[in-house]
């Protein structure tokens, strides 16, 4: 611990995992807290978050649960109220809830797509609807979004995502409207664009998806949910107060590297 986010208090929504392992979620709410953050974790399981808490507090740390379902407008502006009811301010969002679902644009449900779309877009907007002003009453703050490469790239390969990517490639628009309408508040907006990293969310793909997604990495090497983590913790923190309106990949280079023919 280096206080990195000392005196700040962050909310991380989505912070417990869904099954046993790290989550992008988890692993951000451990680590904005071992920074020095205040953190709540925002869950619609109240026994994973209050899990998650006691091993926080167990390490030093401090945390507290909100559990609702934040894509409900009430439990988001309570979710912000509570925020500063317990710590006294409000610094950080992480906004990290996300589902998926199979299907391209013949074959998946109108149910399915509302759900998807609800979930990773209209829950961030309104989890930054409701925490904004209680930024600006704080003199600035940080909101990070998390995305996805199948926001940013089209996967050939896969079984269809076209809700999932719809959504994911929102928050990148999202984040860049965030960002410009707040520039002159102290106010950043910047997104991670998640890459194929090895979490609970993933984990039932089986074992050799999970080498192929490591092998279709670049650097061949598998991503944690630690290396996200270690992001959200960069952009949480005055390390990158002049940062904003950022897509930040972390994907052993995904996006960016392409196979040359010899």
């Amino acid at each position: 611990m280096v206080d990195r986010l000392k005196g700040k208090v962050a909310v991380v929504t989505g912070a417990a995992p869904r099954g046993e392992g790290v989550g992008n979620g988890m692993a951000t709410a451990i680590l904005f807290a071992r920074e020095g953050a205040k953190v709540v974790l925002v869950n619609r399981s109240a026994e994973r978050a209050e899990k998650l808490a006691s091993q926080i507090r167990d390490e030093g740390g401090e945390a507290a649960v909100f559990a609702a379902d934040v894509a409900r407008p009430d439990a988001a502006e309570a979710m912000a109220d509570f925020a500063v009811k317990q710590y006294g301010r409000l610094d950080i969002l992480h906004n990290n809830v996300g589902i998926g679902a199979p299907g391209t644009p013949e074959t998946v449900s109108l149910e399915d797509w509302h759900k998807v779309i609800e979930a990773n877009l209209t829950t961030t907007m309104l989890c930054t609807k409701y925490c904004l002003p209680r930024m600006k009453q704080g003199g600035g703050g940080s909101i990070i979004m998390v995305s996805s490469i199948a926001g940013a790239l089209g996967l050939i390969g896969s079984a269809g995502a076209v809700a999932y990517s719809t959504a994911k490639a929102g928050l990148h628009g999202f984040t860049m409207s965030v960002a410009a309408d707040y520039a002159t508040q102290n106010i950043r907006a910047n997104c991670i664009v998640v890459g194929s990293v090895h979490t609970p969310m993933v984990a039932h793909l089986g074992t050799e998806a999970r080498e192929r997604r490591r092998k279709m990495v670049p650097m061949q090497v598998e991503g944690t949910a630690w290396d996200i983590a270690h992001g959200a913790v960069y952009l949480a923190s005055d390390e990158s107060r002049w940062v904003t309106g950022l897509m930040l990949p972390i994907d052993g280079g995904l996006t960016a590297l392409r196979a040359w023919p010899r």
